[in-house]
């Protein structure tokens, strides 16, 4: 059986750092086991829904390297929704309730105060036609909610968590239908996988009881659930659920110049027993993804984490993946010599502007000008232009070590530490640094 995992955000936002990392386990998933890897847009609540976040989440798997299989969108599905409800309204799986939310609410207080769990107390099973008839009446709409069935634990084997069991008594009938005849996320949901052919569905752990109550809806349509792995929640380097991470996302790391191997990298095995490390190929992370090695205790993001390895990421770039990026008129050599100086690739830009001019220089002491009036003198051009100058004036000077270095760096790049300078002096060329020699002299 070809395996297909699917992706469901809801339009009502930006992805963030969470829901890209379930995106990509997901994909992974697929992409391991040569299977298909769905898109789902969640976006039945048309309020809250906008086009343009669904732009935008499409525009931002596709940054990452994750390119969907197929993508459905409930909004077209409706009718899918309706057919489904009817025949669950058909064998008593679903009834009407009329309950206000200040109503539930109140009930759940009683209930706790009680030492109860505070789960809903079926009040709508004991409405008679009678009652119904009374509220229509009145002009009030009933909500729907699923009814659970009390007789059998609730079963399966998670792939993250173990064995899982639920007794149905100790939850909630959710509701699953709003008086306005709108959709919530329950019954659409076990909907579209029956239909789309999911296999697996990877999700974080805060789902578990939904899960829970899906698999009797599963069962309720005579349908096999999808096997379930639910994943420690994502937090922050503080080690609690932060707002933050809510608003971190593909925007906030552009802006900071990270690339996007970086963040595959990181969140491929953040919270597994693998160790997080700069890998660009993203095969190779996917060899290794395996249910097996993740953990029950939160994933840690750690912005410092993501700079690390987007640093070394960035030091293995070649300069075909670059180019676009790049100053104008910044070749392969240059990359190669600022390369390893560089934390983002945006910073190649500081390094260009050493190269081509003008830099701000420091103030010499008249022996070190003196000193730098011979290396304009001294230099000369060869394969090894750097190392030709300083081993000459090693044995011109008797100068060694700082003392040899720094001056001929801070005249030719203005800067105290930069890029090797065997590798940056060709790219400087004769002429100019010839030119900031002289001048550094005086």
């Amino acid at each position: 059986m070809t395996t297909i995992t699917r992706f469901a955000p809801s339009p009502t936002g930006r992805l963030h750092v969470g829901n890209i990392r379930t995106a990509l386990h997901n994909w992974m998933l697929a992409q391991k086991t040569g299977g298909k890897f769905m898109l789902r847009i969640d976006d039945t609540d048309p309020e809250r829904s906008k086009e343009e976040y669904t732009v935008a989440i499409r525009a931002d798997l596709a940054w990452l390297g994750m390119h969907p299989d197929g993508e459905e969108r409930q909004s077209l599905r409706l009718d899918h929704y309706d057919a489904a409800f009817e025949k669950l309204r058909a064998s008593g799986r679903v009834y009407r309730c009329y309950e206000t939310a200040q109503e539930l609410d109140l009930k759940r207080k009683v209930q706790l105060g009680r030492g109860k769990p505070p789960i809903y107390d079926r009040a709508g099973l004991e409405l008679t036609d009678a009652d119904h008839a009374a509220k229509a009446a009145e002009g009030i709409a009933p909500h729907w909610r699923f009814k659970l069935d009390h007789s059998t634990p609730i079963t399966w084997d998670d792939g993250v968590r173990g064995p899982q069991k639920f007794d149905p008594a100790t939850l909630s009938d959710p509701v699953i239908r709003r008086a306005d005849g709108s959709w919530l996320y329950m019954l659409p949901s076990a909907v579209d996988d029956i239909e789309m052919g999911i296999t697996d569905v990877l999700r974080g752990e805060d789902h578990v009881s939904n899960t829970a109550v899906q698999v009797q809806m599963f069962d309720a349509m005579g349908a096999t659930p999808p096997r379930f792995g639910h994943e420690a929640l994502l937090v922050g380097k503080e080690g609690k659920l932060s707002k933050r991470l809510g608003s971190l996302g593909c925007d906030a790391f552009r802006e900071k110049d990270i690339e996007p191997q970086a963040i595959i990298a990181l969140l491929a095995r953040l919270g597994t027993s693998l160790p997080v490390e700069p890998i660009a190929d993203v095969a190779a992370l996917v060899e290794t993804f395996d249910l097996s090695t993740f953990g029950r205790a939160p994933a840690k993001f750690d912005d410092a984490d993501l700079e690390r390895i987007n640093t070394a990421l960035v030091h293995q770039l070649n300069y075909g993946s670059v180019q676009d990026r790049l100053p104008d008129g910044m070749g392969e050599e240059a990359w190669h010599a600022i390369r390893p100086n560089l934390e983002t690739v945006s910073g190649a830009h500081d390094y260009w502007a050493i190269v081509t001019g003008p830099i701000e220089l420091p103030e010499f002491s008249d022996e070190d000008r003196a000193y730098l009036a011979e290396a304009a003198k001294t230099l000369s051009w060869g394969d090894n232009p750097w190392g030709a100058l300083t081993s000459a004036l090693k044995d011109s000077t008797g100068r060694k070590g700082k003392g040899l270095f720094l001056p001929l760096r801070q005249a030719l790049t203005g800067q105290n530490h930069g890029p090797d300078m065997g590798e940056l002096l060709p790219v400087l060329g004769e002429e100019t640094a010839r030119r900031r020699l002289e001048r550094a002299a005086g």
